[in-house]
């Protein structure tokens, strides 16, 4: 391909779904690598590392959630054109879900690194946690891309980071069932 006929090809309308998905994951890249680097003189680099293993687990169920959502849709009969708000409903809620529990995850794991930190430290923390709550909206967006999903998503991420980091008894009581999983 020539110069710059790659990325002319990556933009078209057909190929919206494999932006999002190199995006999302070229942002994770670049999130983890760039906490790591302003964590590290901090002492707390592996905050990064453990953000890393909960993105891995993020996506795998994002997938197996997804999949289970288009299965019972498919089981209902349940579609864009004939029951349109029951389809969105279902996206939102599983969609949701999903970000609310990247955001608990997110609160919980800075939560164990603030212990002996310095106040300016704690919030550079619980700052690194909030733009993962970023970069998991653009994940789940791989999935589930309306705009009206990225909205409710990303307001969802946020508000519901900070409810947990304020409230963790909250987190542990919705997702701390999953996450004693792993």
């Amino acid at each position: 391909m020539a110069h710059g006929e790659f990325s002319r090809w990556l933009l078209r309308d057909e190929q919206k779904e494999l932006f999002d998905a190199l995006f999302a994951c070229a942002l994770t890249i670049v999130f983890l690598a760039l906490s790591a680097l302003l964590l590290w003189p901090l002492g707390r680099a592996s905050l990064s590392y453990r953000l890393a293993k909960g993105y891995w687990l993020f996506c795998i169920a994002l997938y197996l959630v997804s999949i289970a959502v288009l299965l019972i849709q498919r089981l209902f009969r349940v579609n864009m054109e004939t029951r349109y708000d029951a389809y969105l409903i279902s996206n939102l809620i599983a969609g949701g879900f999903l970000q609310a529990g990247w955001s608990a995850f997110a609160a919980l794991t800075v939560r164990g690194f603030t212990g002996g930190a310095s106040a300016w430290v704690t919030a550079g923390l619980y700052f690194v946690g909030l733009l993962s709550c970023f970069v998991s909206v653009n994940i789940v967006s791989t999935w589930y891309g309306g705009s009206l999903y990225r909205m409710v998503n990303l307001i969802l991420a946020h508000v519901a980071y900070a409810v947990f980091c304020l409230w963790p008894a909250g987190a542990r009581a919705v997702y701390g069932w999953f996450f004693d999983l792993f």
